[in-house]
């Protein structure tokens, strides 16, 4: 049985559909890179997983149960956690703050502040600072550090390098590989094609609202993610490496 079932899932904006007919399964410890240009659905989907986003057809299954009706704190005492794009820290709270603030759900699990802050070592000597006076790459590791707080069983991380710096990209990869070692079970929203199909186990591509390309990341080719992306395989659906 999968951790995460998503099914015929739609999603609107008013009277835009961000999200179309979106079907896909994860199991536990996989990691599933979710790409796709601006605008195509990524967002709109994670937030629909974490129950931030209300469905207009479909469902979300967790672990056997229909967490379709669950609010969004719901859905975090059962295992489920957003990194949310821009990060959405307490800018005026110190990073140490923000951490605890993750562990509201009271799950039971390997992540507390001292895991943590082994997985993010950049951290250790911030604990104490206000979160707004933090650095791009810091403040995603804060905002990383406090979804683990709640030791999830699926973390939703949306657009990881967006806006941060090389240096600051390998920094915050760095730490994720702690806690892909971890065994934990992702989904990534990344913009750098790269790095997700080399940190990835399954890639799956959005194009207008709908997967147009799913497959296992090593059997992709960066031409095929790259056409898809860019809607040049509208045929592409289910497909792997060309």
């Amino acid at each position: 049985m999968s951790l995460l079932a998503v099914e015929h899932v739609d999603a609107r904006h008013g009277q835009l559909q961000a999200v179309r007919d979106v079907s896909l399964a994860l199991d536990d410890g996989e990691i599933l890179a979710l790409v796709g240009a601006n605008g195509a659905g990524k967002t709109t989907l994670l937030r629909s997983i974490a129950g931030a986003h209300r469905l207009s057809a479909g469902r979300i299954v967790f672990d056997g149960r229909d967490v379709t009706p669950a609010r969004a704190n719901r859905r975090v005492a059962l295992g489920i956690a957003l990194v949310p794009e821009g990060r959405r820290l307490f800018g005026g709270m110190t990073v140490e703050e923000n951490l605890l603030a993750g562990a509201s759900s009271r799950r039971n699990g390997r992540w507390k502040l001292e895991t943590v802050l082994d997985a993010f070592p950049m951290l250790r000597s911030l604990v104490k600072r206000r979160a707004g006076d933090l650095s791009g790459g810091q403040q995603q590791a804060t905002a990383i550090g406090r979804a683990l707080m709640s030791n999830p069983r699926l973390l939703l991380v949306d657009e990881l390098s967006l806006g941060l710096s090389p240096v600051a990209v390998d920094q915050v990869y760095e730490s994720m590989h702690a806690v892909i070692a971890s065994g934990a079970t992702i989904v990534l929203v990344e913009q750098d094609l790269g790095r997700a199909l080399r940190v990835a186990t399954r890639v799956a591509c959005m194009l207008e609202g709908r997967i147009v390309l799913e497959g296992l990341a090593a059997e992709m080719t960066r031409e095929a993610v790259t056409e898809a992306y860019f809607g040049l395989r509208r045929d592409a659906q289910h497909g792997g490496a060309a």
